[in-house]
């Protein structure tokens, strides 16, 4: 999915969450190794700008344990006025259009964002998704039945909806008293709102129970990807080589169009390939004369960063330099600091090793090094 380079998300998450029981507001609460807030702002990752609103006394945290790339603005006393603080916050930054999301709807798909992003693409000014009702309504008072209500044209409203900033801006200036959410403020404004696809995994985390609905689903929707990558480079003459971004003093070097970092290209294109994104040619060709004695690392960040773009996070990685010459030992701890930082995973979460081929092929004749690497690229 590409989004708009003028297009920014909202992320609403300023509210105490009463109804979800006892436990810290509920866009703060672990759900499978994540906080809330977390999975929604990651889902929309591949969004140039995201504003997310929190309450004052939350913004230090937000500050410690959310993505500096983040901008946080202060909320309101109400879920109106942090969505106008933050739509405030962007007006003259050169953004057109809006999703203005909930922070407790952290099981968002890429699809319901897709298709958001389409309506507005495609000239409506305001879109939201929903699903219809197919259950009975009834009315209800002390316990019992006292009627029923037709169905007919009535809708399940969810996040995100999607506005062209100008316009939601002029409809929260001109009804300060707020609403339920942004399309019935839009609806106010005489604003056309097309309905778009919803989801019913996308549920608002309201009560308790709802954290174990959303891990059940989370259990079913899990994508876990394996990518491998080889490489290999030939000695050339030189006095150091560069393995796992380490320099390492040697008799020789290794040969290549950029700084033949065989240890970096393979855990590159072992994300390439846990991606289906092809290898590092495709990305960076080596006719491509820019790319001419290139440091590995730009590959290496940009095969990460469009494994966060696509929904995924690196789970583990795992690098293994064959060679007689140099020792990699002594390095290992450096490479994995240096891969780790890179991927932007923690370093327990990455392997450098070395071995040899007991003296048997073109490494084991010292003819240059070769390296595999195995990737593991978790969505969930």
């Amino acid at each position: 999915m590409t989004i708009p380079a003028t297009y920014a998300a909202i992320i609403t998450a300023a509210g105490r969450g009463t109804r979800a029981g006892d436990g810290p507001p509920k866009q703060w609460r672990v759900l499978t190794g994540e906080s809330v807030l977390a999975r929604s702002i990651a889902a929309f990752a591949a969004f140039p700008r995201i504003v997310v609103t929190l309450a004052p006394e939350d913004m230090a945290q937000g500050r410690a344990e959310l993505p500096a790339s983040v901008m946080l603005v202060a909320g309101g006393a109400s879920r109106s006025d942090s969505v106008r603080a933050a739509l405030e916050s962007l007006e003259g930054s050169g953004v057109t259009h809006v999703l203005i999301h909930d922070g407790a709807r952290p099981l968002i798909s890429a699809e319901v964002i897709a298709g958001v992003v389409a309506a507005l693409e495609g000239g409506a000014p305001a879109a939201a998704p929903a699903l219809p009702i197919t259950d009975a309504l009834w009315r209800a008072e002390d316990g019992r039945v006292t009627g029923s209500a037709s169905r007919e044209g009535l809708m399940r409203a969810q996040t995100p909806q999607g506005f062209a900033l100008d316009a939601i801006l002029a409809a929260h200036r001109a009804h300060p008293e707020g609403a339920a959410d942004d399309v019935e403020l839009a609806i106010r404004a005489s604003l056309p709102v097309t309905v778009t696809p919803g989801d019913e995994d996308n549920l608002k985390l309201t009560y308790a129970p709802d954290f174990a609905r959303a891990e059940r689903i989370l259990g079913g929707m899990m994508d876990i990807r394996l990518g491998n990558g080889y490489d290999v480079h030939a000695f050339t003459a030189g006095d150091h080589v560069w393995l796992c971004g380490v320099k390492i003093p040697h008799d020789k070097a290794l040969l290549g169009h950029s700084d033949a970092d065989v240890g970096m290209h393979a855990l590159t294109d072992a994300i390439y390939g846990a991606l289906a994104q092809g290898d590092i040619g495709r990305h960076f060709p080596p006719s491509d004369p820019q790319w001419k004695g290139a440091e590995s690392h730009i590959f290496l960040r940009h095969a990460a960063g469009l494994a966060r773009q696509m929904g995924f996070r690196i789970s583990n990685a795992d690098v293994t330099l064959i060679c007689e010459r140099p020792k990699v030992g002594p390095h290992a701890g450096a490479m994995a600091r240096q891969l780790s930082e890179i991927i932007g995973i923690e370093q327990d979460r990455v392997s450098v090793k070395a071995t040899t081929s007991e003296r048997l092929g073109f490494t084991g004749r010292e003819e240059g090094i070769a390296s595999i690497a195995t990737v593991t690229l978790i969505k969930a």
